[in-house]
């Protein structure tokens, strides 16, 4: 029993320290550079491919393979990657998201160009670097481990990369030359990575798909230790590693064993998912870059051409209709995607898994192999495939709610994985299954006609989705989710509303794609498949219904008419030149495309406004004001509540039925840090009280536990006699409690508008007018209401917020420096609406520097400092006080 452990925990060190490998490297680039390299497991099975092809078909000796590949090829490409891909994103501002995308772009690409070049079948003749003894292996590992440990800690170089770390900006004003580090370390992290592949090849099956998903399943390890310490992830690699091989000795009975033989078999899998989603996160922000969404206006007659072009099929016969069956089917599925990420803005890596659920289930019901239930006839199969699929979008859509950006897209890549290993891979749940198609649709033609009728199904529930006051409100959650969740928009309910449609889309897609295929294929629902889908849809418009059907029509045909692979490394260029052109194909088209005429940005639109009012001064208008330019401000234009037809009625009751805002004992900490320390706040209706001070004074935090996007650590904030201090941003929202941002929260991709109408149906009132006499009361009515809000300068989209957040017909209006951006004719403006508003017995609380306008704003001035408030009284006594006191200093 002895010598049976010991050689296993050898097996088990030889596999942890593969995952050793690759979180170290992994780490590395992060360290680095700030991205987590999805492409890491492909840089490996190429670096794989490439050894072998330098021994194996050429003849090299073994060291000279080894030196090429790992010392000039790995290095090399991620130099490569670094300088033509990442830096350019660097340059733009580092998005997370659009960093996202192009990584995953470059596993698309590899993985595409290797089946291109080798092949698609596996291959088990790769060269042995090192003996398939695990010293060797763990040698190799504790040594490259305790060298980059030693260079990060002593050398001038790991100085210089754990200053790129704390603060990139900071370090290049230091001198720091931040572009060599990132190299460095992805030249790095390539090493690394082809060295994970070398090491790995002779022990599993050498193919594109399987072994860059076999390294990306061992991402767990970088996870656990939080993307920093080396240490930690050789520890915890070698432990699952160690873990996972003494399980196979467990022969367990009964109906839980094929489970629980998996679960030994895929350790790595389980603590991925575990890592993912159980663990602190990694990226918090925004899930897509904004002109991957945004919208792409739809040339004329495209949609005639594509009805056609998917009616075209209906004369072919043969191979070319058995293909073509398959393009409908896909279809539906990227549908699911411009659901869940083009209008809901969640990334979505396991859209996979649900469309093989979906294919799945239609079997097992077709079969009466389903636990509980009769055999059922095809088409009611596949319909109730859906219904059951639709809830388990939960597991997707349950994590999004606290996780954005990377972290959304590990849980969702963690979700795919499992259930290709726990179901798709597991003979329990898929051997001897056949998929046959409905009864009167045996044929390829009758079933591709019955396809377009269930495409059409999914095409009008996807503008159902897209369209009207659930699209709005999705699209909204899209472009700025504080913002939507501050208009009254149910953030959470909406998330999962998204992913179980999303699910269900899928799962539609999945069983299609089963029937005319006629079998559950695991291998078409695999993780791999999920990121080009992804990037399909992402590069050829995330949020066109168009784009992804054209983008099912090319993965199909190009696979179909092409050696395979073609369709993975075109839309992996298409995805990588999202450094390029953030906008995808369509800015590039733009950008190639000559301009007809000139206009003036929006720096030239703000100037031309501030210096109207000059030029009206010297002359008169000839032309009505409402024929300016969309996003032209129009400062001249009173804006004051009391103009005609612009005046909105009073919010709610009258003042003297008003509730009161208050706060009592307020106190916040972050990470030991007290930023609130009992706070007591009144904010009375017909009142304008600021607050005022330093920063780091407190106020912000302040702010955001009023509106219900900080929770304090204790005290209570109340709602005339309700307790709201638990109470989320949406739900404060349609008590009547509205708010603005320091930072503009207006939705690039909707119409002014539309920003506007936002407001008005998620907030509480009931008035259709409400929109329009908000647009008229901040003079956003003419042209400009259905201008996009991406394209005008700040001043008037400040005004956009405003008009949102009052046309919900608030109560108590939070302001967080609402004079930010604005010119001095705006601001005069602003502060006679504000007036007016409290004239009308709304409650405002503004927090501004500006204290010049406080002064002649406010009614009431709080001071803070230090997380407490120090004065309060009227501004002219508390200003007073505070300038003598400086004056004292």
């Amino acid at each position: 029993m002895s010598s049976l452990t010991y050689d296993l925990t050898l097996a088990g060190l030889s596999v942890g320290g593969a995952a050793a490998l690759t979180g170290v490297g992994l780490i590395v680039t992060y360290r680095a550079t700030g991205v987590l390299n999805f492409a890491h497991g492909a840089i490996a099975m190429v670096c794989a491919y490439a050894l072998r092809q330098c021994v194996v078909e050429w003849g090299w000796p073994l060291w000279a393979g080894a030196v090429v590949t790992l010392l000039i090829l790995a290095p090399v490409m991620g130099v490569v990657l670094e300088r033509f891909v990442f830096r350019p994103l660097s340059v733009l501002g580092g998005d997370p998201a659009q960093t996202l995308v192009a990584s995953i772009g470059v596993f698309v690409l590899l993985v595409g160009g290797a089946a291109l070049l080798w092949g698609q079948g596996a291959r088990d003749d790769a060269p042995e670097l090192v003996s398939s003894d695990p010293w060797g292996q763990l040698t190799v590992v504790l040594v490259l481990a305790a060298a980059v440990g030693a260079v990060i800690r002593w050398t001038r170089f790991g100085r210089e990369l754990r200053a790129v770390v704390d603060d990139r900006g900071l370090a290049v004003l230091g001198g720091i030359d931040a572009d060599r580090v990132a190299a460095g370390g992805w030249a790095f992290g390539a090493f690394t990575a082809g060295l994970t592949g070398v090491l790995l090849a002779p022990f599993v099956r050498l193919d594109p798909y399987g072994l860059p998903l076999l390294v990306m399943e061992v991402v767990a390890v970088a996870v656990a230790a939080r993307m920093r310490s080396l240490p930690v992830a050789v520890v915890v690699a070698l432990g699952i590693g160690v873990a996972q091989s003494q399980l196979t000795r467990l022969h367990p009975s009964g109906r839980a064993e094929p489970l629980l033989q998996a679960v030994g078999a895929n350790l790595f899998v389980v603590a991925l998912l575990v890592a993912c989603l159980a663990l602190p996160r990694i990226g918090t922000r925004d899930a897509l870059p904004r002109t991957a969404t945004a919208r792409v206006p739809t040339p004329p007659g495209a949609w005639i051409v594509a009805v056609i072009l998917f009616l075209i099929p209906l004369g072919f016969a043969g191979s070319d209709l058995h293909t073509s069956v398959q393009v409908p089917a896909l279809g539906a599925v990227l549908l699911s995607l411009v659901v869940v990420t083009g209008r809901g803005g969640q990334i979505s890596l396991g859209q996979a898994a649900y469309a093989g659920l979906g294919a799945l289930f239609t079997a097992l019901l077709a079969a009466g192999r389903f636990p509980g239930l009769p055999r059922l006839p095809e088409l009611a199969a596949l319909a109730l495939a859906v219904v059951l699929v639709a809830p388990l979008g939960l597991l997707t859509g349950w994590p999004a709610i606290t996780r954005r950006g990377l972290a959304l897209a590990l849980a969702t890549f963690a979700v795919g994985v499992g259930v290709s290993r726990f179901v798709f891979a597991q003979p329990y749940a898929t051997s001897g299954l056949s998929l046959d198609r409905p009864a009167g649709f045996e044929g390829d033609r009758a079933y591709y006609v019955l396809e377009l009728a269930l495409l059409t199904l999914a095409l009008l529930t996807t503008h159902a989705l897209r369209r009207g006051r659930t699209g709005r409100a999705l699209a909204a959650m899209r472009d700025h989710e504080s913002g939507a969740a501050a208009a009254g928009v149910r953030v959470p309910a909406l998330k999962l509303l998204a992913f179980v449609a999303g699910a269900a889309l899928a799962a539609l897609g999945g069983g299609m794609l089963g029937m005319g295929l006629r079998a559950f294929d695991p291998t078409a629902f695999d993780p791999v498949r999920g990121l080009l889908w992804f990037a399909a849809v992402v590069v050829l418009g995330a949020d066109s219904t168009l784009g992804a059907l054209t983008a099912a029509a090319l993965l199909v045909g190009l696979d179909a008419g092409a050696r395979g692979g073609v369709a993975a490394a075109l839309v992996g260029v298409l995805a990588v030149l999202v450094g390029r052109f953030p906008g995808g194909p369509y800015e590039a088209v733009r950008r190639l495309r000559p301009r007809r005429g000139s206009r003036l940005t929006a720096t030239g639109l703000q100037a031309r406004g501030r210096l109207q009012p000059a030029l009206r001064t010297a002359a008169p208008p000839t032309a009505d004001p409402g024929s300016a330019e969309p996003g032209t401000p129009r400062p001249s234009q009173p804006l004051t509540p009391h103009a005609a037809d612009g005046a909105p009625p009073p919010p709610g009751p009258p003042p003297e039925g008003r509730a009161v805002l208050t706060t009592h004992n307020l106190q916040a900490r972050y990470d030991g840090f007290t930023a609130l320390d009992g706070v007591d706040l009144t904010v009375p209706p017909s009142r304008i009280t600021a607050i005022i001070g330093p920063n780091g004074a407190g106020k912000t935090t302040l702010f955001h536990c009023l509106a219900g996007t900080v929770r304090p650590s204790h005290g209570r904030v109340r709602y005339g006699n309700r307790d709201i201090t638990r109470l989320p941003a949406h739900a404060r929202t349609r008590l009547g409690i509205a708010r603005t941002f320091q930072q503009l929260a207006v939705f690039p991709t909707l119409t002014v508008a539309e920003n506007v109408r936002v407001g008005a149906e998620q907030g509480r009132t009931t008035d259709p007018a409400a929109v329009d006499r908000a647009l008229r009361l901040f003079a956003l009515d003419g042209p400009l209401r259905d201008a996009p809000a991406a394209d005008l300068p700040t001043g008037t989209l400040r005004r956009v917020e405003l008009a949102r957040a009052l046309a919900g017909t608030p109560s108590v209006l939070l302001l967080d420096e609402p004079a930010a951006g604005l010119d001095t004719a705006e601001v005069t403006a602003l502060a006679r609406i504000l007036r007016a508003l409290a004239a009308d017995g709304t409650a405002l609380l503004v927090v501004e520097h500006d204290l010049d306008l406080v002064a002649g704003l406010a009614d009431v001035v709080h001071v803070m400092t230090a997380g407490r408030i120090i004065a309060s009284g009227p501004p002219a006594h508390v200003l007073d006080t505070l300038d003598a006191r400086e004056t004292a200093v």
